[in-house]
């Protein structure tokens, strides 16, 4: 082939790539060398959840190599890894309130690495964004051998109703991190919060039926069901006003009294003060 013919075809090779559709290599859907990943785990009623970006071996010396002993690293790739609390939790032996933070560590040689939680949980990594001033807790654990694993992984394992184990693992390490949570408290603030809620309930609906539908007998049960549940001036107040419609005076003026004692121990709350005390007055001649 003469030089001339190659200078033709290439230029018409130019010519066909020029009128062909073009794509751009950053359209081009591919795997990212340290693809996204999240693991999430309800421990009781505390979620806790991690995001990070998960690097692979790839033939690689990890340990004092890829990952220098004895610096700060974000602990997987790109963003600094998230970790997010639900609820406040004890972080090995700090405690954690609820919020996400960035998780990062300071591996050793010797195997006591570093745990990091630094408050600003938006951040690219180990650089410039990184302030050592937000760092809410930092604490000690060990690494141990594992089997081999290619990409890095976080895991959680022995978890109970009251606490887990956040494990990182990649090549042959494992680092384990023990999290408790308040699961007992929260159950019992959520019960008392229940029955309180409940007590209420059975109250508004006797005052309810009392008031609207002059069903007496219906509004002594619900009343009862309530005081059952907890004694409050308030509902004490409802039985009194039951008793009274009901022409019971004298026993309604036994429990206004005990609901205007109640009601003064609650201060502010007793809102329906000047009420109680006129019932109180009135109550006392009919009875």
């Amino acid at each position: 082939m003469s030089s001339m013919t190659r200078v033709g075809s290439s230029l018409a090779l130019l010519l066909v790539l020029s009128l062909a559709p073009q794509q751009s290599f950053a359209d081009v859907d591919l795997p990212r060398p340290s693809p996204f990943a999240k693991v999430s785990q309800d421990v009781g009623l505390t979620q806790i959840s991690v995001d990070y970006s998960s690097p692979g071996v790839k033939g690689r010396k990890i340990w004092g190599a890829l990952v220098p002993f004895d610096k700060m690293w974000r602990t997987g790739a790109n963003q600094a890894t998230k970790i997010t609390f639900s609820k406040d939790v004890t972080f090995v032996d700090k405690a954690v309130p609820a919020g996400t933070y960035s998780l990062f560590t300071i591996p050793a040689k010797s195997g006591e690495w570093t745990v990091i939680l630094n408050k600003n949980p938006d951040q690219a990594g180990t650089g410039r964004d990184y302030k050592p001033e937000l760092d809410l807790v930092r604490v000690k654990v060990h690494a141990k051998p594992a089997p081999h694993r290619e990409r890095l992984a976080y895991m959680f394992s022995d978890f109970t109703d009251d606490k887990a184990s956040l494990d990182i693992e990649w090549e042959k390490l494992r680092v384990s991190i023990p999290i408790k949570v308040n699961t007992g408290d929260q159950a019992i603030a959520n019960i008392n919060n229940a029955l309180d809620n409940t007590w209420r309930t059975y109250a508004n609906a006797a005052r309810y039926m009392q008031e609207t539908k002059k069903d007496y007998d219906s509004a002594m049960k619900y009343i009862e069901q309530s005081l059952a549940l907890k004694e409050d001036w308030f509902n004490l107040w409802i039985k009194a006003s039951v008793l009274a419609a009901k022409n019971n005076f004298k026993e309604a003026h036994a429990q206004a009294q005990r609901a205007y004692d109640l009601g003064q121990k609650a201060g502010p709350g007793f809102f329906l003060e000047a009420e109680v005390k006129k019932a109180l007055g009135e109550w006392s001649k009919k009875s």
